[in-house]
């Protein structure tokens, strides 16, 4: 006999656990089916070199667009910190290395670096101007993002029509072409238009322009913070929240089909022990877009996306020396652009275009382990041992393909060599080797995160990004149209990253989903 459930939420990452918790707390009785022996999916913690006493986040690793109201909603406890420095971006000035330092809390530190790296003080009025615009879209369109969608016309009005128009209708290199005139400083600003998304900063499609906008509207203030333990703190707590709750949680449960006909649906799924079904009058599927379609037997529905990053994890006896006098614990402190400026940029998109590995490789470096050292284990700690993680851009998985482990060697050695020139020492002298003897390194592919996380393509987001308000001026007809949470199917919604509003450790989807099922019962 199938168990019975009102919910059956297929998929035990952030988002499946926030639906669970918000709709079990609801006294609908749910049940989390996920195919891996743990929960989180990419937001966990993990020791990631043998013998190594450290908790590295091996995929997901910071945190901006998890509500507030989620947080408290759930009680969960969870403690997200601040990095007092935003970000640092090392280059070259006539031969000389000089950096950009932003601070979080920007004063005379921040002017003055912009003051020394451009000549003057235009660039960071321009800089000011821009993200008071930007600021401005946040604390409008932030908190709708946990309520059901606006219209196109009800968001243009909260944020005004000049960001509005540029924002959705000129490509974001245009617009910075036209309000900054420094190299570096434009590929600062454009670098958070290309992350997880393959495209140029002048692509007509405005991809890059939505990816930019999660970016920089998280809480209403676009901050990235440190999650206290981990990734896997945070999936700790909505693990916490979703049984105490009274969810049900299943892993090592692999779904392998759902059949649903808008008021019922049986979802079946394999476990070591043989294969069992579950009946529920609901299915919210966390899992991509085109991982449901082929659960619901309707394969290709949904285009293979592909995913554009490589993340390399590692840890550090020491932070390595700055040919520019900058302290490491400074440098290191925010988020690291290196090879980021906007030329470098687009000639990395060209490159990868051509199936060429960028030379130098753009990416961004982060520690961890400066603001959080409770991921390291005591005596790591005491010695001055240091994670840190690179997330690069534009390497489709399309570079990755039948070459194997060359171009992987390739993108690390370009990583490393592109913040090598910056530095006294080479990055790879600071490595720390783990208990066999090998450097303390792991390469994430695409083709990695596939195979770990099945997230076609290696999408980070299950797909591109989409615009997080309606299409079109027709009043939706479904609570799950309302939430932007729809499938073509009535009873089976999505939770995940594919939701309208997705993308990152959000929980966004997670919410509105049960929302969406909360509204369909209450109508």
């Amino acid at each position: 006999m199938p168990d019975e459930f009102d919910v059956t939420v297929v998929g035990g990452g952030h988002n499946g656990l926030v639906a669970a918790a918000y709709l079990a707390g609801a006294g609908l009785r749910t049940v989390v089916l996920e195919r891996l022996d743990h929960t989180g999916g990419a937001a966990i913690s993990a020791p990631t070199f043998p013998g190594v006493d450290a908790r590295l986040s091996r995929y997901s690793y910071l945190v901006s667009l998890l509500p507030q109201q989620i947080i408290d909603n759930l009680g969960l406890d969870l403690e997200l910190r601040s990095r007092s420095v935003a970000s640092y971006t090392p280059t070259l000035r006539r031969g000389r290395s000089t950096g950009l330092l932003v601070e979080r809390t920007e004063r005379d530190t921040t002017a003055e670096s912009f003051r020394l790296l451009t000549g003057g003080d235009g660039e960071y009025a321009a800089w000011r101007g821009f993200y008071g615009e930007i600021g401005a879209v946040a604390r409008a369109l932030f908190p709708t993002l946990t309520q059901p969608l606006p219209s196109a016309a009800q968001v243009a009005g909260a944020v005004g029509g000049d960001v509005w128009n540029w924002l959705t209708q000129t490509p974001l290199g245009v617009e910075l072409d036209k309000r900054f005139t420094d190299d570096t400083v434009r590929g600062v600003v454009g670098t958070d238009a290309v992350i997880g998304t393959f495209a140029s900063l002048y692509d007509e499609g405005l991809v890059q322009n939505r990816c930019f906008l999660y970016h920089l509207i998280g809480n209403g203030t676009g901050e990235w913070r440190v999650p206290v333990g981990g990734m896997g703190a945070v999936t700790d707590a909505l693990r916490r929240a979703a049984t105490g709750a009274g969810a049900v949680i299943r892993t090592a449960a692999r779904v392998t089909s759902i059949a649903a006909d808008g008021r019922h649906a049986q979802t079946t799924y394999e476990t070591p022990d043989g294969v069992s079904v579950v009946d529920s009058r609901f299915v919210l599927s966390g899992v991509a877009p085109a991982v449901l379609d082929d659960l619901l037997g309707r394969a290709g529905n949904t285009p293979r996306p592909e995913g554009a990053q490589v993340k390399i994890n590692l840890l550090l006896e020491r932070l390595p020396r700055w040919k520019a006098g900058i302290a490491a614990e400074v440098a290191f402190a925010g988020t690291l652009h290196v090879a980021e400026d906007f030329s470098q940029l687009e000639s990395a998109y060209d490159a990868a275009s051509a199936g060429r590995v960028p030379e130098p490789m753009p990416g961004e470096f982060y520690c961890h382990s400066l603001a959080d050292a409770s991921i390291l284990g005591a005596d790591l700690a005491t010695r001055g041992y240091q994670t840190l993680t690179y997330f690069g851009v534009h390497t489709p998985a399309r570079l990755f393909d039948r070459r194997g482990g060359d171009v992987v060697q390739t993108v690390v050695d370009n990583a490393f060599a592109a913040l090598d020139q910056h530095l006294e020492e080479p990055l790879g002298d600071c490595l720390a080797v783990d208990g066999d003897g090998s450097p303390c390194i792991e390469v994430k592919t695409p083709q990695d995160v596939e195979a770990a996380l099945n997230m076609p393509g290696g999408h980070i987001f299950h797909g591109d990004l989409q615009w997080p308000w309606l299409d079109g001026d027709a009043d939706p007809e479904s609570a799950a149209e309302r939430w932007g949470v729809a499938t073509g199917v009535p009873n089976v919604l999505v939770c995940g990253s594919g939701a309208r509003r997705g993308g990152a450790v959000s929980g966004i989807g997670g919410h509105n989903a049960a929302m969406a099922v909360l509204d369909s019962r209450s109508s």
